[in-house]
């Protein structure tokens, strides 16, 4: 599992950290997973700069805003495309009085998004920021949710007015003779896979701009789990942030960070129970987009679409049987799983090498019915472009990287659970348009199976009296220290950020869902496309907007 290209030469987190000027640094941190570095909120874009084109750090993974008695922060999360076990936070503190900072979007176009839900949500102002609105919120609400002081009995009225005019400044060149139009998209239309809003601008047929328009379902997610305790309260919510199948892998992404600020070690034998599980979830979300994709493209009720649903009841029992649910699983615990295999054991193994032995040919049929298919291929092949620097600078991860040749994968990147043990292939395709992203993850439900396979050969085989399925872990959990932890999501990295200050609750939880960051790179991948092309292009994003919203 050595990725080929890995570079050699970049310096190392703390190297680098020398290397920033002397007048831009006030201090450094330690914080679980990064060495961290604390700077001007002035020089912001000095250091960024410095870190991205001298050392390497290309990624803006997450960027955590948040507030304590005497100051607000803002965190930027960086490490590596290349090599992701390089990881570095700067911290940025600004005064409760004036929590005002430089953007850092002109060096992470990425940024952009993630600072204005800081200034939405918290309440940092970002100086020179490209589009510096609440992103989340309507534009009139009132105070800022996650700050300290905010009035949760404050009523708020959202006003309507009339929409301005979008194409007041047509960015088209001078002389060129066209129509206008301003087509709304959603936010209830199926072909946006959630309550998402798309303000698309068209010149004729053909999309000036695209602007997605968020919110709708945002519930709060990182203000429940900051009131709910480590143990057992905070674990059934990483479920409903994907309702597409891939909630065990956002568990994993709970238990990971919490695990490692908890300092608790998985028994080896629930490692492979949650890698086993884990690629069911993903195989489960993966067929949800293969059948979806496929209507969103054909625009009928088609073949694909039932095969997949089909595909994925298949799956839905095996995760039923395992966990006792079919989508909330709730099935991770605190250092390991809730519970051992269903019994008989040997049935239920044989039920899951059931269902991987027979999914080759059913892959086949999906290539025939898609891949294979011309008018798919018209549909699909050069369109969505998104070449593999514009997807690094917005942040892209998951298959959606990957089908711009992006070789990224935390689970071979940043190895956790039992992938580093197993014999399986990171996909990678070069075409960069949504055909690729559909290749990649067809390709990736066979690596998913091939994963499972190897997983229930150890499952079978195990010694009973070895069968550890979680470690000792203190009734309660009151641990201290920052720490940002991330797994290979479905859609990408997902990433949670916990500060626990000593308590029964975190002090800030923050989740990088990636489909946030995914859908953020879709005006670039749009634009002088044609509606249709849009269509397909935010089709081949797989988003969940329940993972964007949070």
């Amino acid at each position: 599992m050595q990725r080929h290209d890995r570079p050699t030469a970049l310096p190392l987190p703390a190297e680098a950290i020398d290397a920033l000027p002397d007048d831009a640094v006030v201090g450094r941190e330690s914080h679980e997973n990064a060495p961290a570095v604390v700077v001007r909120a002035d020089r912001v874009r000095t250091v960024l700069s410095t870190l991205r084109s001298r050392a390497g750090f290309d990624h803006c993974s997450c960027v955590t805003a948040q507030e304590y008695d005497d100051r607000y922060e803002t965190i930027y999360h960086l490490t590596s495309y290349d090599d992701r076990t390089r990881e570095l936070s700067v911290v940025v503190p600004t005064p409760t009085g004036d929590p005002v900072s430089e953007s850092a979007a002109p060096v992470y176009r990425t940024a952009d998004w993630h600072e204005r839900e800081a200034y939405d949500l918290v309440g940092i102002e970002y100086d020179d920021h490209p589009d510096l609105r609440r992103i989340l919120l309507p534009e009139t609400w009132q105070g800022h949710p996650l700050s300290r002081n905010y009035d949760q009995d404050r009523p708020q009225i959202v006003t309507l007015h009339e929409h301005a005019n979008p194409l007041a400044e047509d960015r088209r060149s001078e002389g060129v003779e066209g129509e206008t139009m301003h087509l709304n998209i959603g936010p209830h239309h199926p072909s946006t896979h959630g309550v998402l809003h798309l303000e698309a601008r068209l010149d004729g047929e053909q999309v000036v701009d695209v602007e997605p328009d968020i919110g709708y379902i945002h519930r709060c997610e990182e203000q429940v789990c900051q009131s709910k305790t480590y143990r057992h309260q905070i674990m059934p919510y990483p479920d409903r942030w994907d309702w597409g199948g891939a909630g065990l892998l956002n568990e994993w992404a709970y238990a990971r960070v919490i695990e490692e600020l908890a300092d608790v070690e998985v028994p080896e034998y629930a490692r492979v129970v949650r890698t086993m599980s884990a690629e069911l979830s993903r195989i489960l979300s993966h067929l949800l987009f293969t059948a979806m994709y496929a209507l969103d493209v054909s625009g009928e009720f088609n073949a694909t679409f039932m095969y997949g649903f089909r595909d994925r009841e298949l799956v839905q029992d095996l995760l039923e049987e395992l966990t006792g649910q079919r989508m909330m699983f709730n099935y991770f615990r605190v250092g390991g799983v809730a519970w051992d295999l269903p019994e008989p054991r040997d049935d239920f193994l044989e039920a899951v090498r059931a269902f991987t032995d027979d999914l080759p040919r059913k892959l086949a049929e999906y290539h025939d019915l898609l891949t294979g298919n011309e008018v798919f291929q018209v549909r699909c092949v050069d369109t969505g472009e998104l070449p593999p620097a514009v997807a690094k600078r917005y942040g892209v991860t998951g298959p959606v990287a990957r089908g711009s040749g992006i070789d990224y994968d935390l689970r071979r990147d940043d190895s956790y659970g039992y992938y580093d043990r197993l014999d399986w292939n990171v996909v990678t395709e070069d075409g960069c348009d949504n055909f690729a992203r559909v290749l990649v993850r067809l390709r990736e439900i066979e690596e998913s199976a091939a994963i499972v396979e190897q997983c229930v050969d150890l499952l079978a085989d195990w010694p009973e009296d070895d069968r550890t399925c979680q470690a000792n872990v203190p009734r309660t959990l009151k641990p201290t220290g920052e720490c940002y932890r991330a797994v290979e999501g479905a859609k990408g990295e997902l990433g949670i950020y916990i500060r626990a200050d000593g308590t029964e609750t975190p002090a800030r939880f923050k989740i990088r869902g990636p489909s946030f960051s995914n859908l953020s790179a879709l005006p670039a991948m749009a634009e002088d496309e044609y509606v249709a092309d849009l269509v397909a292009t935010l089709g081949s994003l797989d988003t969940i907007m329940g993972e964007v919203d949070r």
